[in-house]
């Protein structure tokens, strides 16, 4: 039996209205034409966290405890990442739906890794726009020990090789800058401090420069299956932070079909890749 088990099930219910003004910031965001219904991946500003200032931790992330009010376990590692997402997508979403969403820890586990010990969460979201179910997502945290503070910066600095397209249907680049990481963490209420402040992302957690978001570039890869297959059309995304990417460094988005879908990915511009993903028409 796991110190965890207690955890398993715990669940948590939110709300949201999908407002107008809260679409039209998504879509400037990323230069989008307004549109109804609205883009997949636009659920990721709903419902997001309303922890209280004093409720966060030294990293940004609202504090864990073993109390009944603490959602997720109190494990004994400092650092967290949002790792990978299975979404299913439901039905389309519209300005002015009532949202509602119940989120439910499915299963907590810890590893031993190459770089010390990990913990990882997995939890279910629900998501309904007016009573309709829309959206469901396993979303995989996961927890690792602090980093030395002379550990090399991560990832190291690009010094040779090149991302290749060939071989890809589709394929665009783009520079995140710190603006965009700002208004995305601002949307989706995002206070984890590896986005936005440099000195914490550097000395505390040993990146190289700001990261940018595993699910920015998860909704940036929709936009390139939007564009290629018209809005609304995939009927599930897969995606998994296999690597970090840097703002103010180009970042290539890729895109081709398969056997059994589409494979997506986000590549640095030596070729690493920081994101690997995978969707169904």
């Amino acid at each position: 039996m796991s110190a965890w088990d207690t955890w398993i099930g715990r669940e948590t219910r939110s709300s949201d209205v999908l407002t107008a003004s809260l679409a039209a910031r998504w879509l400037g965001m990323f230069d989008l034409d307004p549109s109804e219904p609205l883009p997949q991946g636009i659920h990721l500003c709903l419902c997001v966290p309303d922890a209280a200032q004093a409720a966060l931790g030294e990293d940004g992330h609202p504090a864990r405890d073993a109390s009944e009010a603490s959602f997720f376990p109190p494990l004994p590692l400092p650092r967290r990442m949002w790792a990978a997402s299975e979404i299913e997508f439901l039905h389309p979403t519209s300005v002015g739906a009532l949202i509602g969403r119940s989120s439910r820890i499915v299963s907590v586990t810890e590893k031993e890794g190459s770089t010390g010990k990990l913990g990882f969460v997995e939890v279910e979201h629900v998501t309904s726009a007016d009573g309709v179910e829309a959206i469901r997502e396993v979303q995989t945290l996961v927890y690792r020990d602090a980093v030395a503070a002379d550990a090399p910066l991560s990832p190291p600095k690009p010094i040779s090789g090149a991302f290749d397209p060939t071989g890809w249907d589709a394929h665009e680049t783009l520079t995140p800058d710190p603006r965009l990481l700002f208004r995305y963490s601002a949307l989706t209420f995002n206070t984890h401090r590896i986005h936005y402040d440099l000195p914490y992302a550097r000395d505390v957690e040993r990146y190289r420069g700001l990261v940018v978001h595993g699910p920015l570039m998860a909704s940036l890869l929709l936009q390139t299956a939007a564009r290629e297959y018209g809005e609304n059309s995939l009927k599930s995304f897969t995606f998994r932070a296999v690597s970090p990417a840097i703002a103010d460094e180009p970042l290539h988005l890729a895109m081709r079909e398969t056997g059994d879908g589409l494979e997506l990915g986000t590549f640095a511009s030596d070729g690493r890749q920081c994101v690997k993903a995978s969707a169904t028409l």
